[in-house]
């Protein structure tokens, strides 16, 4: 898998201060889209050991809320299957810091139901993550004053036990 930045103190892609992964590849290709230059799944540099260390180390301080993955596309199979072990050893290292996932694939037709977005390890990695920002970004329904989220269909799930559950709170200021 390739990423395009890492982002250290990032406050705009999740709840308190985050390290947010850009990864490469996705093949939505929403018109509109804020960071076209990810839709290469080579775009930007490998994402090795001596990045996912850089990520680890980031994710150190007491007032880093968390790890928040966005792209590109995390949720395109080849990236989900180079997530797995990263996010798990993310979790192993930070159990109390939160996963947020901004995928252009919805929650339960796509992730859960069946679509080219299922794979192997589909259903090991959603519960490593605790909330998914869903749905592709459209530019007619852009809005500018949304938070957490680019267009109105987008929409925000919290992961509750085994659930995932709409979050109202994380969608309004």
């Amino acid at each position: 898998m390739y990423y395009s930045e890492i982002k250290n103190c990032d406050i705009a892609n999740g709840e308190g201060v985050r390290v947010t992964l850009f990864v490469s590849g996705c093949t939505h290709r929403c018109k509109g889209c804020f960071n076209e230059m990810t839709w290469d799944f080579n775009f930007g540099k490998p994402f090795d050991e001596i990045a996912e260390n850089a990520v680890i180390d980031m994710l150190k301080p007491d007032y880093i809320s968390g790890l928040t993955l966005l792209g590109g596309e995390p949720m395109e199979a080849v990236n989900q299957r180079a997530l797995l072990p990263f996010i798990k050893r993310v979790k192993s290292i930070y159990p109390n810091k939160t996963v947020w996932c901004y995928t252009g694939y919805t929650l339960e037709r796509d992730l859960l139901g069946s679509s080219r977005a299922r794979c192997d390890v589909t259903d090991e990695l959603l519960p490593c993550i605790d909330v998914i920002v869903d749905g592709e970004f459209i530019l007619a329904q852009k809005n500018i004053s949304l938070r957490f989220r680019g267009s109105e269909n987008q929409r925000i799930f919290r992961r509750i036990g085994e659930v995932w559950q709409p979050a109202p709170d994380l969608m309004t200021r």
